[in-house]
């Protein structure tokens, strides 16, 4: 027997089956050519909202909390930052004659030489490397700025010469030295002390770039009303999609102001690019701060990696107070380490170290915690976390990643040359230009023909904006950011 086979027009809007069952054509498909899309009378159930799905994609206020914004007048802002109080170098001694050259500043080794202050009589501690040996060795300059500021000449106070003590080689002509002054030595009736220190200036300058961005929609789009419900982190909703569009661009441009200023970097004297280049938070730390390598990258990491990075804050400024900024597995790795810190953690949890109790939900997270004499305070940072930011480029690479930065708390004091007079900073702050006539913080405008502003006859609506900006990283010794050179 044979099944009958029924079959309509093209314009027909079923297609019957000799056998029940469920096929594609049992449903209405509004974005299907061949059922018609909107060309029918049936309404589909619509979710007129917009889903979410990557919940706040602004990745913008970490300067907002670790900093401030301040204007200036110039194509420039200058500061000068204290050079260390103290008279310290690293050097080459010759071990036979005590004649050391080469001085070196001690926070830049490599770096070249410099002039020393050190002067005739003053009492020094010296450390002399020779081979595998260390020593460390008390003597007194016998020779200093008086006759050379690229060489002085130092006496043991236990033996004639520094090759007769013990772990130091004898006749070493470049062997390490590093050496600080603790004070003088001047036998009776002698003259007083010639020569005079005078402190090493130290100048640190950045300049503003000019960051734009800019919205254009049709007269007639905005008045299109469309069928979803926008959206967004600007506030804006409603059902006119040039809504979303202009909070969009809006959001992303104040995103732009602060990563800009993270990512600036200088602009180089053979580059090719038509900007003019301005120090980020990031090129600053790796150029006058501290970088810590591999820290808290895995479980097997503990307090011992820390303190070593504590020791260092010790050798600079010594700020109580710190904030950390960190990706997501190097803020865990710190709750690991923290936790087991835990006399009773043996790779599990223990009710009441954390304020738990065993009806509560278990919270495994440190928010802040004192070591020595050091508060410091962490918080997961977006920026290297997202995946259209930094995260980005962090996802894989096999060098130079960037796990977070530690930034001190609390002000500096500098001169300011608009203001004329000594005055107290965040060590991280925005400067923008701005005077009477212009503030160029953050300028928003609109042009054209359309929302109410009638500037030209274009049947548009222009919104423009423009902010010219830069950051300013002082005492960035204080400043540490962490790196990963390998990871999974």
């Amino acid at each position: 027997m044979s099944v009958a086979s029924i079959s309509i027009g093209t314009s027909g809007l079923v297609s019957p089956n000799a056998v029940k069952q469920v096929t594609t054509g049992s449903y209405l498909d509004l974005a299907s050519t061949a059922n018609q899309g909107w060309a029918q009378q049936y309404l589909p159930e619509l979710y007129e909202a917009e889903i979410e799905r990557y919940g706040d994609r602004s990745i913008g206020g970490f300067l907002r909390m670790v900093g401030a914004e301040m204007p200036m007048a110039s194509d420039q802002v200058v500061w000068s930052e204290q050079g260390r109080l103290h008279l310290a170098y690293k050097c080459t001694i010759h071990t036979d004659t005590g004649v050391c050259s080469n001085p070196k500043d001690i926070d830049n080794e490599s770096g070249s030489d410099i002039a020393h202050a050190l002067r005739k009589d003053q009492i020094v501690v010296v450390q002399v490397a020779t081979g595998s040996d260390v020593a460390i060795v008390k003597a007194q300059v016998s020779a200093g700025i008086e006759t050379s500021t690229s060489t002085f000449t130092l006496k043991p106070y236990g033996a004639a010469k520094f090759e007769d003590l013990d772990n130091i080689a004898a006749d070493q002509s470049a062997a390490v030295c590093r050496v600080f002054a603790v004070g003088s030595d001047f036998g009776k009736g002698t003259d007083a002390i010639q020569q005079s220190v005078e402190p090493e200036f130290k100048s640190f300058s950045n300049k503003p770039i000019i960051i734009k961005d800019k919205y254009s929609v049709s007269g007639s789009d905005v008045s299109q009303i469309g069928w979803v419900e926008v959206s967004g982190e600007a506030g804006q909703n409603g059902y006119l999609w040039y809504l979303k569009a202009e909070g969009d661009t809006r959001k992303r441009f104040e995103d732009y102001l602060e990563m800009s200023v993270i990512e600036g970097i200088t602009k180089a004297g053979t580059s090719g690019a038509d900007g003019t280049g301005t120090e980020g938070l990031f090129e600053a730390i790796e150029d006058r701060g501290m970088i810590a390598s591999n820290m808290f990258d895995s479980a097997s990491d503990d307090l011992a990696d820390f303190d070593s990075l504590i020791g260092e804050l010790d050798k600079q400024g010594a700020i109580e107070e710190n904030m950390l900024f960190l990706d997501r597995s190097s803020n865990l790795g710190f709750d690991n380490m923290l936790a087991a810190v835990n006399s009773n953690y043996d790779g599990g949890s223990a009710y009441g170290v954390f304020n738990n109790s065993e009806e509560m939900a278990l919270n495994l997270g440190f928010s802040g915690f004192r070591r020595g004499s050091y508060d410091f305070y962490k918080t997961d940072w977006k920026y290297l976390n997202n995946k259209s930011t930094r995260g980005l480029v962090n996802a894989g690479a096999t060098s130079g990643k960037v796990a977070g930065v530690l930034i001190p708390a609390g002000t500096s004091t500098v001169y300011d040359q608009s203001m004329g007079r000594n005055v107290k900073r965040p060590f991280l702050h925005v400067r923008y230009r701005a005077s009477e006539a212009d503030d160029r913080r953050m300028k928003s405008w609109i042009t054209g023909s359309v929302g109410g502003n009638y500037t030209s006859d274009e049947d548009a609506m222009n919104v423009h904006f423009l902010s010219e900006r830069c950051l300013c990283v002082q005492a960035a010794n204080n400043f540490v950011l962490l790196k990963k050179t390998c990871f999974s």
